[in-house]
């Protein structure tokens, strides 16, 4: 149920042969992605849960899902462009019925994030679909 952002992204990881690689990869979607202005940088705005800080900015429109994100870690930005990728322009509806630890799992993220990380991107997810479910 990946978008097509999302996967273009899986593809390009099938063709990097190293987690190194693959990393570089999240950390330069990181940097193409869109910084959230700091007038959005506030307290109800933030992802508890994070060893960096972390925003996500909930924007859906006309029924589809979408957001804008940062953090002051640039694997985390890549991350949330990762997550953007993922979720952006899709159905509200639909969002509570993405598989992202599958999705997500495709690029090896599992395997490679420490437990800190992982545990980030957990946190991410889930104020996504709760966002959403609020909506």
């Amino acid at each position: 149920m990946a978008t097509e952002a999302f996967e273009e992204i899986a593809e390009t990881f099938v063709f990097l042969d190293d987690w190194e690689d693959r990393y570089r990869h999240v950390i330069d979607l990181g940097k193409a992605f869109p910084p959230l202005d700091d007038s959005f940088k506030v307290p109800a705005l933030k992802v508890q849960g994070c060893a960096s800080q972390v925003w996500l900015r909930p924007i859906p429109s006309d029924g589809r899902f979408d957001f804008q994100g940062d953090s002051d870690a640039m694997i985390v930005r890549g991350l949330i462009a990762v997550l953007h990728a993922l979720y952006a322009g899709i159905p509200l509806s639909e969002v509570a019925r993405v598989d992202a630890p599958a999705e997500l799992a495709r690029l090896g993220l599992n395997d490679h994030l420490s437990s800190q990380r992982s545990n980030g991107l957990r946190a991410m997810v889930d104020r996504i679909r709760e966002t959403a479910s609020r909506v």
